[in-house]
Parts: structure tokens; C-alpha cells; sequence
């Protein structure tokens, strides 16, 4: 993502705030709030939008800055800040850390164009070199970074050993919820997840199942009998009783076929369903990959 963001946006927000402050912009220290305190031998740096353009951009002038952006709000944020923590720990100063909370410095995460956190970015010469976004494991994060560190001759970061993280609460309360069977609450549940951590794959997933499940339910299942050829609505129900049911192939032919002969507002309607329940599956599952080619063929 080199080039990618203009950082010298918050330059002229950073020096109104150094003013406000009567104080001299430098190391920021430890932010209440932030996700640890620092190791010892590490380089980290809590930023602000006022300290920014020194911890962040003019360090990274001299050495690897690796941002990352997370809030107290987002349990996986915290997790993965923690862990780069422990790599700059291992790093000994040989790049540094510049933890960032969104919700005190929203500029930041704007200027670096941030659709969720938890959000990484490597800058080095004053500007981003790479970026990961989302919730990744371990061994994904020490693989990022060490492309990183060996094109810059730095030491190549080490995986360890990784305790077993620790349950977020607020799954666990919407687990028990669903297996409560109360459907309804649950998925009210995943979506305030998502709503604060729109970056949860898991917590999004498990609600666009939930949502499937609640809208297949209240369908009559004789609608796979019972259901016209041109009748859209019955269709598209038919197709979710069968999906409940465990036939995939046949609830995306009756989807494809609403594709391949209705006029352009059923196409679209159509297509938006399929599209929405093949979320629901493994991309590479082969059920999903013949389908995708079905309706290409019935689109063109």
C-alpha cells in the first residue's frame, strides 16, 4: 500500500493540539486503557493525533513503525495489539510500535482509511509499506511481519509458544443464547458484535446463519410443492426449505432458474438471494462453484 494515504492530514490537527496542550509533542507513554504495559527492551509508543507526526511519521523516517490501531471496545483488537507487543519485545528496538486508540484519535484511523480494527500498517520512509486488517492468528501476524523485517534487514520475528486466548465473553453469551435456542436473541447478540467489530468474521458469520435459519423456519415446507413457476416470492422460499434441509444443488436451481427466465427486476432479486446464501458456504465448496457458474451462464 505504498502511497496509498496522504498521513500529512493530521499535520496541521497534531500542532493545533500541541498548541491547546502548551506542551511539547514527544513519546506519549502509556495511555489509560491501552492493552499492556510495555515489556521491557521493547519499543512502544501510545500515539495521539497530537504526537502522530513525530511517533509515527518522522520515526518511521529512521526506522520500521509498525501502527497498530485497536479499541477497548473490540476484545480482538486488544488480542492482537498484545501479541505485537510480545514481537516488540523480541525486536529490542530495532522497530517500534506505535499503539493507536481509534476511539481517542479517530483522525488516524480515517486518514489510514480503516474499515475495522483490529488494523496493522508497516511505514517506513514516512510512508505505509503494508497492511493487514481483521483478526488474524499468530502465526499469520509473524508471517506479515517477517516479509516486512527481511526486506529491511531486521531481525525476523519468532511465533513461540501461544497461550489458548481467551474466550471473548460476549460469544460465549451469544452461544449460550443459540444453543438456549433462543434464536432471536442470539442474533441480536452477533450483530451488536459486528456492529462495534464489523472485522469479527466469526460473529458475522454465525449471524448470516442465524438469519437464514430464522427466515427458513417460518417457511411452510409443502412450499417446495406447492410453489408456480413465476411465483418469486414462493421460489426463493422453496429454495430456503430445501437449503434447511441439506439440498444445496437444488435450492440454487431453483434460484438459477428465477435468473434465467425472469425479466431484470427478478434477475436482481435472484441474484441477491443466491449471492446472500452462498455466503453461507465455503467459496470452494464444489456445490458452490458449479452454482457460480450456473449463473453465470443464465446472467450472460
Amino acid at each position: 500500500m505504498s502511497g496509498a494515504v496522504d498521513l500529512s492530514v493530521l499535520k496541521e490537527r497534531a500542532e493545533a493540539e500541541r498548541m491547546r496542550a502548551n506542551a511539547p509533542a514527544g513519546p506519549a507513554g502509556e495511555a489509560p486503557g491501552a492493552p499492556g504495559a510495555v515489556p521491557e527492551g521493547a519499543s512502544i509508543v501510545d500515539v495521539t493525533e497530537a504526537t502522530f507526526e513525530q511517533d509515527v511519521v518522522a520515526r518511521s523516517g529512521q526506522q520500521l513503525v509498525v501502527a497498530a490501531l485497536w479499541t477497548a471496545r473490540s476484545a480482538s483488537s486488544v488480542q492482537v495489539t498484545e501479541f505485537m507487543e510480545q514481537l516488540a519485545a523480541q525486536a529490542a528496538g530495532a522497530w517500534t510500535l506505535a499503539r493507536i486508540d481509534v476511539d481517542a484519535a479517530p483522525r488516524i484511523a480515517q486518514a489510514f482509511g480503516a474499515q475495522s480494527v483490529p488494523m496493522l500498517i508497516a511505514l517506513a520512509g514516512g510512508q505505509p509499506v503494508s497492511a493487514v486488517e481483521g483478526p488474524q492468528p499468530p502465526e499469520e501476524l509473524v508471517a506479515w511481519l517477517t516479509e516486512i523485517t527481511s526486506k529491511l534487514g531486521l531481525p525476523a520475528p519468532e511465533l513461540g509458544e501461544q497461550p489458548e486466548p481467551e474466550a471473548d465473553p460476549r460469544m460465549v453469551a451469544a452461544e449460550e443464547l443459540m444453543n438456549a435456542g433462543d434464536l432471536d436473541g442470539a442474533l441480536a447478540a452477533y450483530e451488536a458484535i459486528v456492529a462495534v467489530e464489523p472485522g469479527n468474521t466469526e460473529a458475522a458469520s454465525v449471524a448470516r446463519n442465524l438469519t437464514f435459519m430464522k427466515r427458513a423456519q417460518a417457511h411452510d415446507p409443502a412450499v417446495v410443492q406447492t410453489a408456480e413457476p413465476g411465483d418469486v416470492e414462493a421460489q426463493l422460499a422453496a429454495a430456503d426449505v430445501l437449503l434447511l434441509g441439506q439440498r444445496p444443488e437444488q435450492a440454487f436451481d431453483r434460484i438459477i432458474d428465477l435468473v434465467r427466465t425472469g425479466d431484470a427486476d427478478v434477475k436482481a432479486t435472484a441474484r441477491a438471494r443466491l449471492l446472500e446464501l452462498f455466503e453461507l458456504f465455503d467459496p470452494a465448496e464444489p456445490f458452490v462453484v458449479a452454482a457460480r457458474r450456473k449463473l453465470a451462464t443464465a446472467l450472460y
